[in-house]
Formats: C-alpha cells, structure tokens, sequence
C-alpha cells in the first residue's frame, strides 16, 4: 500500500474541506457546528501527515520493518474515516448520533500513535 499517496490525498481533501468549512459552511451553519468541522478538518491533517511519516519510515526500512509499524497506517486510516467522517457528516446533515461514532476513530488514533511509538523504540 503507498500510505505517502494515500496521506497526501487526506491531506488535499483536508485542505479542500477547510476551505469549504470556512467559505461555504460559515454563513449557513451554527459556529458550535462550525467548530466541530474544524476539529475534524485539523484532526484529518494531522493524521494525513503522520500517515505520510508512518509511510516514509516503511519506504525507508523496506522489508525490515515491525509487525506493529505495518498496522500502524491502517489505524490511522480507520481513524481519519471515524473520527473525521463521523464529525463531518454530523455537521452536514445534523444527525447528531453520529457523535457516537467519533470517540471510536479517537481510539485508533490513540492505538496507532502508540504502536508507531514501540515499533520506533524497538528498533
């Protein structure tokens, strides 16, 4: 998996919907609303470059490499879709159940920084 192309698409899209959250979006939802988008904007962007890192370190240690490292991009993915997705969705269609859903993308954001920090330190 190329986990740099896949974090510079979070990245563009992260970008793109900053700009929509702060052109768009201002005038038409809540500013408790639009603040929610912009944790899920700033939240997609840190993980965008940690995937882009996370992806680096895999390029540059080839096939030797922890089991731990190799899950680490994926969780962050999965996270980015939760906690990220969930938050939009919530602000754009105001199912505020949705809510439930982003403390699970906050978990894996915690599991996959975690595995990236023992995988670092065992090597």
């Amino acid at each position: 998996m190329n986990w740099m192309a896949i974090g510079a698409l979070f990245a563009f899209l992260g970008v793109a919907l900053g700009a929509f959250g702060a052109h768009a979006l201002r005038a038409r939802i809540t500013p408790r609303d639009l603040e929610i988008f912009d944790v899920a904007v700033r939240y997609q962007l840190t993980h965008a470059l940690a995937l882009l890192i996370t992806g680096l370190i895999l390029w540059w240690r080839g096939l030797d490499v922890s089991r731990l490292l190799v899950i680490t991009p994926w969780l962050f993915t999965a996270g980015i879709i939760l906690f990220s997705g969930s938050l939009y969705a919530l602000v754009l269609t105001g199912k505020r159940w949705l809510g439930a859903v982003t403390p699970l993308g906050g978990v894996l954001f915690l599991a996959g920084w975690l595995l990236l920090a023992v995988a670092l330190w065992q090597k």
